[in-house]
This record gives structure tokens, C-alpha cells and sequence, in this order.
């Protein structure tokens, strides 16, 4: 449960982070006519969102498994994680549709160093965020979480652009505003549809990676008495994994000591590779 706990401490901390950052962000964006400052203004109305569907996916990927989901939900943090994705492609469009009328219509921002505060601020905050759910990640290998941390690690870099671009219009260039603006569309893009894909993949019971599956018959090895394995499957519940495999061992075995060998392996399998939480192994005679 220390897992749930910090990933409920690490949204919680998001979501009051992107609220503040959001509401100087949008209310300076429009004062001074900024297309970067409103772009990364819905950047952070975003991470608000990333981090309330961390929350509830959170909460309902810690309930235990009972009768109508044997597996557990862990599945929700997935689901909610698509969530995430699908509203960052409908910002990714406002944000780009909103640039390229900026730069078409030759819009100039109204210098501030009130704008150059924020940034820094930002660039602060999002940094410090960064760090954190960086290594609440290392503790839960989560995907909410890992995706929240690189948003965050994402949103330092975008905000410096922004900080160039508001430099810039002290030097009467001002088409870089647009530019960042487009910029930042498309980093969010890029994010989003990583997110989609890591989402989508687990939703559609992807198979372990190879180098999961090669650790676990590197232990299957190691049982002599194992003559062959065939039937390996895995699905993947949350953010680890089940597999099933089925292993054939001398048929004079008796009953008890040939599924003491597969009692064995499952133990080892579970306690050796992090990724698997249940091991099912069904034993045949050869």
C-alpha cells in the first residue's frame, strides 16, 4: 500500500503545483497578449488534469482483487492514463490553431517582467516537482507517475523557450512567441501519444518484453529435473505482470515432488524479477 500512498501524495502535490502555476499563467497570457504564456497556461490546465486522473486511477488501482475482479483493478491506472493522452490531442489542437493565427496576423506581446517572473517561477516549481514524483517513480513503477514526472521535466524545458521568446520582444522580435507556442503543440503531441501507446498496450494484454521472458527461463534452467517448457503466456494486470507456462519433468516423478518443483520456481520467479506478481505453472509428465 506505501505505493498507492505515494502516488496519492505526488498528485496531491501536482494538482495544487499546475492550479497556481495555471492561474498566473492564463491571467498574464491575456494582459500581455503572450501566445507562449496562454499555450503554457493550457500546458498546466493539462498537468492539473494528468494529475487528477493520477489520483482516481490511483485510488482505484488500490483496491484489492474480490469476486468480480479476480485480478485486481490495477488495470484503472491504465485506463485513466488514455484519459490523460486523449484531452492532451484536444489541447495539442487549440493551442497550435491559436499559434498560427498569431503568427499569420503578426500579433505582438506587450513586454513584462512580470512575464520573465513567472517563468522563473515556474521553471522552479516544475523542477522541484520533477524531482519528486522522479523518484516516488523509482519506488512505484508506475506509469501515472512516470508520465507526471516527465511532464514535469518536459515543462522546465518549454518554459525556458517561453522565457527566450519574452526576451526576444525586448529586441522587437516577435514572431518566436508564435514559434514556442507551436513548439510547445507539438511537444505536447509527442507526450500525449507516448502516453497512448504505453495505455493502449497494457489495455490490449501486450505480451512481457523479451528481456523479462529471457529472465525467466534463465531461472527455468537452473531446475534440472525440467526437461522442456512450452505454453508461456503473460498478462499484464497493473503495472506488473501474470504469467503461465507449462513445464514437463520425468514422468516417474511422483505427484507431490514434481509440483514441489514448480511450487519452487513460482517462488523464485515472484522474488527474483519485480515485474511478475503471479506465476501459475502447470505441470505434465514426459
Amino acid at each position: 500500500m506505501e505505493k498507492f500512498s505515494l502516488i496519492k501524495r505526488a498528485s496531491i502535490l501536482g494538482i495544487l503545483g499546475n492550479t497556481f502555476l495555471f492561474i498566473i499563467k492564463i491571467i498574464s497570457g491575456f494582459i500581455f497578449k503572450s501566445q507562449a504564456m496562454l499555450a503554457d497556461a493550457f500546458n498546466s490546465f493539462s498537468d492539473i488534469f494528468s494529475s487528477l486522473m493520477t489520483f482516481i486511477g490511483n485510488k482505484i488501482a488500490s483496491k484489492p482483487s474480490d469476486e468480480d475482479h479476480n485480478l485486481g483493478h490495477g488495470k484503472a491506472e491504465y485506463i485513466y492514463s488514455l484519459f490523460i493522452s486523449i484531452i492532451m490531442f484536444i489541447l495539442v489542437f487549440n493551442i497550435a490553431k491559436d499559434a498560427i493565427y498569431s503568427l499569420y496576423t503578426n500579433q505582438r506581446l506587450l513586454f513584462s517582467w512580470l512575464l520573465v517572473g513567472i517563468c522563473i517561477l515556474t521553471i522552479i516549481v516544475k523542477l522541484g516537482l520533477y524531482l519528486y514524483t522522479k523518484m516516488v517513480f523509482k519506488q512505484s513503477d508506475s506509469l501515472l507517475i512516470e508520465a507526471n514526472a516527465i511532464d514535469h521535466r518536459n515543462d522546465c524545458l518549454l518554459t525556458l523557450c517561453n522565457l527566450i521568446a519574452i526576451l526576444a520582444s525586448l529586441k522587437k522580435i516577435y514572431f518566436l512567441d508564435g514559434l514556442v507556442a507551436l513548439g510547445i503543440s507539438l511537444w505536447i503531441f509527442i507526450s500525449a501519444l507516448k502516453i497512448f501507446i504505453a495505455s493502449y498496450d497494457v489495455l490490449m494484454d501486450k505480451s512481457i518484453d523479451d528481456e523479462t521472458k529471457n529472465k525467466v527461463l534463465e531461472l527455468v534452467k537452473g531446475y534440472k529435473e525440467i526437461k522442456k517448457i512450452n505454453h508461456f503466456n503473460s498478462t499484464p494486470v497493473g503495472y506488473r505482470y501474470q504469467i503461465s507456462l507449462t513445464i514437463f519433468v520425468d514422468g516417474n516423478l511422483s505427484t507431490f515432488a514434481s509440483h514441489e518443483i514448480a511450487n519452487r520456481l513460482e517462488k523464485e520467479i515472484i522474488a527474483s524479477i519485480k515485474e511478475i506478481y503471479l506465476v501459475v505453472i502447470h505441470v505434465n509428465p514426459i
